[in-house]
């Protein structure tokens, strides 16, 4: 078992366990969290459990490439939400982040400290060179939230994140190691 945490001064990221997996179907059933999110709401606690499996195993894989972390708030260890960085192809370096906070958490500053630390790690430990996010077009929290840490956006994806209003467009974000980070 892999015994990674990353600390910021609130919360806790730690690797998901299957323990997690009543907290996580909680997340993935809240119709807020579902929005802008193409996983999709689960049908029950048997869906979300064959989902954070891979997960699961990905975290404790001898050479890390797909980390997923949950979200505890350090004051009373409460499961706030999910972060995942996705390591790309060895040659290029690069890295891609998603995160998901359970509404009760929203505007409080959790998601921009999590993605802080999260691209703090993914260049200093991990020695990345790029990491990339998307948010669909009308997530405007998420899209401030990568923009308050100091990622660009790059570009827009046409129809391209099929949600539960239909597709939508994504906006593309990067950072790369030499720029400045909020």
């Amino acid at each position: 078992m892999n015994k990674l945490e990353i600390q910021t001064d609130r919360l806790t990221l730690r690797p998901i366990l299957g323990t997690d997996v009543e907290v996580i179907h909680r997340l993935h059933c809240l119709p807020e969290t579902d929005e802008f999110n193409t996983l999709g709401i689960p049908e029950n606690l048997q869906e979300t459990h064959e989902v954070i499996t891979p997960w699961i195993e990905a975290n404790n894989a001898p050479e890390i490439r797909n980390y997923t972390f949950a979200i505890q708030h350090k004051t009373n260890n409460v499961f706030i939400g999910l972060f995942g960085l996705r390591l790309g192809p060895k040659k290029y370096n690069r890295a891609e982040v998603w995160y998901k906070l359970d509404i009760d958490y929203w505007n409080k500053g959790y998601a921009t400290e999590a993605l802080k630390a999260v691209l703090n790690y993914g260049f200093d430990v991990l020695k990345l060179h790029r990491i990339e996010a998307g948010c669909a077009v009308d997530n405007i929290g998420s899209a401030k939230v990568m923009e308050k840490v100091g990622m660009i956006k790059e570009g827009r994806k046409r129809k391209i994140l099929p949600l539960q209003s239909g597709w939508s467009d994504s906006f593309e974000y990067a950072i790369l190691e030499t720029d400045v980070r909020g």
